[in-house]
């Protein structure tokens, strides 16, 4: 074998042996792929200059629309709140009804409407107010426990532009342990380890744009 031909045998396997190692480096592509942008365009990609496509602003807002139908009249109300206080959240708020609602119902279970009457409409209070009153008249006492919320939805909005004031509906399945004994302890209704499926449609109010953050229950149903 000739020095010639022994001399392209060395290089083609160092060319073997360096691509083998570029590839192991690099790994492998395929198909067609863009031309690498100079050092200055990559920087504006970075700063999020995107030339390659259009950044679309104004679009749905996902705080809304994902809680109500997009073009709807709740959906509107909501809109018309944040113009009114930019910084009210829908997620926040129904957050802040979860919470009010576990408060607001155990409070009227157990008979301690004292520490919830800063969030109650006053004819809410005075209806909550008759209820409890009726159970003690007849000597009966309730025991519950909240397990927590099964379901949460917001079903309605609406917002008066005149006074800034704001009211949002909101379905409640909450799960709790009932129980209501008579005057002598006799359980009645409920058990320790039977939960109770409670259905509530709420309705809170409050004046946007003000210091008081504080959401008032105005009315209730099923």
């Amino acid at each position: 074998m000739s020095a010639a031909v022994i001399q392209l045998l060395v290089l083609a396997g160092i060319a073997i042996f360096l691509i083998l190692r570029l590839r192991s480096v690099l790994g492998t592509r395929e198909g067609f792929e863009k031309p690498q942008l100079p050092p200055n365009e990559r920087e504006n990609l970075r700063r999020g200059d995107r030339p390659d496509f259009e950044v679309i602003d104004g679009g749905p807002d996902r705080d809304i629309i994902d809680h109500v139908p997009e073009g709807s009249s709740a959906a509107l109300a909501l809109a018309q709140m944040k113009r009114a206080e930019p910084s009210f959240s829908v997620h926040e708020f129904l957050q802040g009804a979860r919470g009010a609602y576990e408060m607001i119902l155990m409070a009227f279970e157990h008979g301690e409407l004292e520490r919830i009457e800063p969030f109650l409409d006053n004819d809410v209070r005075d209806a909550f107010a008759e209820v409890i009153a009726q159970r003690e008249a007849q000597g009966l006492t309730v025991s519950s426990n909240f397990v927590g919320v099964r379901e949460l939805s917001l079903t309605g909005a609406e917002f008066d532009a005149g006074t800034d004031t704001a009211e949002i509906t909101v379905r409640f399945v909450g799960e709790m342990t009932h129980i209501v004994r008579d005057a002598e302890g006799k359980v009645l209704e409920g058990s320790e380890t039977e939960i109770k499926r409670q259905r509530d449609v709420w309705t809170f109010a409050r004046k946007m744009g003000t210091g008081d953050p504080n959401w008032q229950l105005v009315a209730t149903g099923e």
